[in-house]
């Protein structure tokens, strides 16, 4: 199954949350798409050299109409914050853009400060009401490491889901709960959306254990119709659906 099918992205907005590979889905499926729109309801690095265009607007549903057909995938930032990076519009111009735009919309929701793993903060996530998919993710490499700052952010949130202690060792289950809760990764998630969890960084056989462990249990959790395992800077990012 290729990443547009098992994300369901096609003319969908599609709203990632979590950590460990947000701004990888957003750049793999806006690659793959006709005419998508890269955007974020927070803030988000500046990702010029990953789409062909990005205008800089506080009226992107008017900039939609200006784009020519050598600017798709398009980025659309409300405003630059400091020098590495863009601001995001609020939930509400989010979903303006969506209803505007020809094609898929694809919606940094949160940020994670560039950990593997994270629940979410009390204002997290930032995700418009009229999302079709919610993608929450997990790197898999965080399975067998210390539950601390050093890859999770907010662990004291973690353990807080999963009632374990911060400086546990991180188990399948662990990521499972979280990205199946919604305290976590499924936290916002309007009601009519669908969502798929995605286990990133699948990069060898070690990973690949603890992704289909991390996989099943959230089957077990939650009302989702797949789990991705993804390397999602491979050229071919989707290395197992576990349904």
């Amino acid at each position: 199954m290729d990443l547009t099918t098992a994300l369901d992205a096609r003319d969908a907005t599609v709203c990632v949350v979590g950590a460990g590979g947000k701004k990888s889905t957003l750049f793999a499926l806006a690659d793959r798409l006709d005419r998508a729109v890269v955007t974020a309801s927070v803030r988000i690095p500046i990702f010029d050299d990953r789409v062909a265009a990005v205008r800089v607007t506080e009226d992107p549903v008017a900039a939609l109409d200006e784009v020519g057909e050598g600017d798709w995938p398009l980025g659309l930032v409300p405003e630059r914050d400091r020098s590495d990076r863009y601001l995001g519009y609020d939930t509400a111009t989010v979903a303006e853009v969506a209803d505007a735009a020809p094609g898929a919309t694809l919606v940094k929701a949160d940020g994670a400060r560039l950990r593997e793993f994270k629940a979410p903060g009390e204002r997290e996530p930032q995700i418009p009401s009229n999302a079709d998919v919610v993608v929450p993710i997990a790197s898999a490499h965080v399975v067998g490491e210390p539950l601390t700052d050093d890859l999770v952010h907010r662990p004291e949130e973690v353990a807080a889901i999963t009632g374990r202690e911060t400086g546990d060792e991180i188990r399948p289950a662990d990521v499972a709960t979280v990205l199946a809760s919604p305290a976590g990764g499924l936290k916002g998630a309007p009601s009519g959306a669908t969502a798929i969890p995605v286990v990133n960084k699948v990069d060898d056989d070690a990973d690949a254990a603890a992704a289909r462990a991390v996989a099943g249990e959230i089957l077990h959790r939650a009302d989702v119709p797949r789990v991705l395992l993804t390397r999602l800077i491979a050229d071919d990012p989707v290395v197992e659906v576990v349904e």
